[in-house]
């Protein structure tokens, strides 16, 4: 894993900012430091790299819902074009409306 992609989306659904980084804690922490205060939730895929990265995270403050695969595969399939930035687009929308399962991280 080499990189993660982060997007954040507004109250509305609109999409504010989109980024890819080096699959470091440290950038995706500093990536989302100026949404601090409006953030509600961070949800991260459940992946082979998920406890690391959840884990690292999680020691850095950034409380983070670990998401079921099944549901975080449901939308981005629905989008016309699949890529890493679609998904994460779909997880943001995802966490925005509460339509997800969270799973515990071990």
């Amino acid at each position: 894993m080499q990189a993660t992609n982060v997007c954040v989306a507004d109250g509305d659904g609109n999409v504010v900012q989109e980024a890819t980084l080096e699959a470091d804690p440290d950038a995706t922490k500093l990536c989302l430091a100026e949404w601090t205060l409006q953030r509600k939730r961070d949800g991260l895929e459940e992946l082979s790299y998920s406890a690391w990265l959840f884990t690292a995270l999680s020691e850095k403050d950034v409380p983070v819902i670990c998401i079921e695969t099944q549901h975080a595969k449901a939308a981005p399939n629905a989008m016309l074009k699949k890529t890493d930035r679609n998904d994460a687009k779909g997880i943001a929308q995802m966490v925005r409306t509460g339509w997800f399962r969270g799973v515990d991280v071990k």
